[in-house]
């Protein structure tokens, strides 16, 4: 049981926060200023960058990134974006969009390519795959 939580305790709350933070009203949302653009967006993809990495931790705990790999975690991450919007459709004052699903698959990804990063940087800085 301790070993299922180490490996998919990450990705669960991870999709926890993205719920919570998805159910919030769109009038309880803080407004940045000039800056509210780049801090939503910025929010989509440091989320959905964390989630791909958790996802990644997951389903391929100490193995390397393969094309295979990627893409599996990416259309996790994807279905998960999707299934987000829909839930915030629900939300008052909140709405589906289609590029904030784009957004947060590409944070998917580069979650995945920094958790690659640091593996092989930190980790195992003398294997070549």
């Amino acid at each position: 049981m301790i070993r299922w939580f180490f490996r998919w305790g990450p990705a669960i709350l991870m999709m926890g926060f993205i719920f919570i933070a998805s159910s919030t009203a769109g009038s309880d949302i803080p407004d940045f200023g000039v800056m509210n653009y780049f801090a939503m967006k910025g929010g989509h993809l440091l989320g959905y960058a964390l989630l791909g990495a958790a996802c990644f931790h997951a389903l391929f705990l100490q193995r390397t990134l393969t094309i295979s790999r990627f893409l599996t975690v990416g259309i996790l991450v994807f279905l998960y974006a999707i299934s987000d919007e829909w839930h915030q459709s629900y939300t008052p004052g909140r709405h589906p969009s289609l590029p904030d699903i784009c957004i947060d698959t590409a944070g998917g990804f580069l979650g995945m390519a920094c958790l690659h990063f640091v593996r092989k940087r930190f980790l195992h800085p003398d294997r070549q795959d």
